[in-house]
């Protein structure tokens, strides 16, 4: 239990880094209202969720909701119930959105801190820089293009589809494989093509993390003997651990969230049981039916399920003596 005088102290401690700091509050305060503004006040429309909402002409917003039948918990029955079409459809959405952001976090991690290593022992600067613009470009391509990209690359050879020419070519194929007819394959395809365009600039991070490293620290293990790979393993990774473990609790967040765009653009009839995720299961049977209670209760399980992953992630992360958001 704190007693008075701590409590005391810390309100002292706390006003005086405010009069030391005024100026950096001055400063957040624009950011501050942008967020207040953006983030939280546009929370109250999910009252729509529990109510049967539909938009009316000549109504303000505020007697819009006031006028509209409460219905409680119907909208989240819905979408939960495996007897029916919409609920059926609902929890594919979600297992796939579970699916791609899984593998898309694993194959990302591995080969981003993979990737940042190699560039880290490149000792010709010149060559470095190079070979990281190369790695930076893709992501500053729109998902219009890189799914323009990735569809000719998928596609059969008649139709300039490298990737199946390559895989005849070496022998691992005899006939070639229409990638997109098959759903099977969409997971890695999503996960593929999100480790394209971010690969490279997802190594900034790391290769931040990798500068503040001590160099003394090489050269006591050059002393003892150690090789470059011992190096790799017992200096470069062991010191940017806390920076990989704050990453994957981050991310491991943001495992209800897909993406919206290559799902979009080379998703279509035949591959929708693998490729329609929770942001296309909201734009279809949501807005475009004008089915906005029911959009938002779709909107608000998945806000509320990844906050319990971060949650989960952040406590295992403490209990394992790891770096944490809070």
């Amino acid at each position: 239990m704190n007693s008075p005088v701590k409590n005391i102290g810390r309100k002292r401690k706390l006003g005086k880094t405010l009069k030391l700091q005024w100026q950096l509050m001055l400063m957040s305060i624009p950011m501050l209202l942008y967020i207040l503004l953006f983030a939280y006040v546009p929370l109250a429309g999910w009252v729509m969720a529990f109510q049967n909402f539909r938009p009316r002409f000549g109504l303000t917003p505020i007697q819009q909701v006031l006028n509209s039948e409460f219905v409680g918990l119907l909208h989240f029955r819905t979408l939960l119930d495996t007897n029916t079409i919409l609920g059926q459809r609902f929890i594919q959405s979600a297992i796939n959105t579970i699916g791609q952001s899984f593998l898309t976090l694993v194959l990302g991690f591995v080969c981003t801190i993979a990737l940042s290593l190699m560039l880290h022992e490149v000792r010709q600067l010149g060559i470095k820089r190079v070979i990281q613009n190369i790695l930076y470009l893709p992501h500053f391509l729109s998902w219009v293009i890189v799914a323009l990209l990735a569809s000719v690359a998928l596609s059969l050879p008649a139709s300039g589809g490298y990737i199946n020419s390559f895989l005849m070519w070496i022998g691992i194929i005899d006939n070639p494989i229409h990638f997109l007819a098959r759903p099977g394959y969409f997971w890695g395809i999503v996960a593929g093509t999100h480790l394209w365009k971010n690969i490279g600039w997802n190594t900034i991070i790391y290769m931040a993390a990798m500068t503040a490293i001590d160099p003394t620290l090489y050269e006591a293990a050059s002393i003892d003997g150690a090789n470059r790979y011992r190096k790799m393993w017992h200096i470069t990774l062991a010191s940017i651990k806390p920076t990989i473990v704050l990453l994957l609790v981050i991310n491991i967040g943001f495992l209800l969230t897909s993406g919206f765009e290559i799902q979009w653009f080379l998703g279509h009839g035949v591959n929708v049981s693998r490729s329609e995720n929770i942001d296309i299961f909201i734009l279809r049977y949501g807005l475009e039916m004008s089915n906005f209670s029911l959009a938002t209760a779709a909107g608000i399980m998945r806000t509320v399920v990844s906050i319990l992953f971060l949650l989960t992630a952040n406590f295992i992360a403490r209990i394992t003596k790891q770096e944490t958001l809070f």
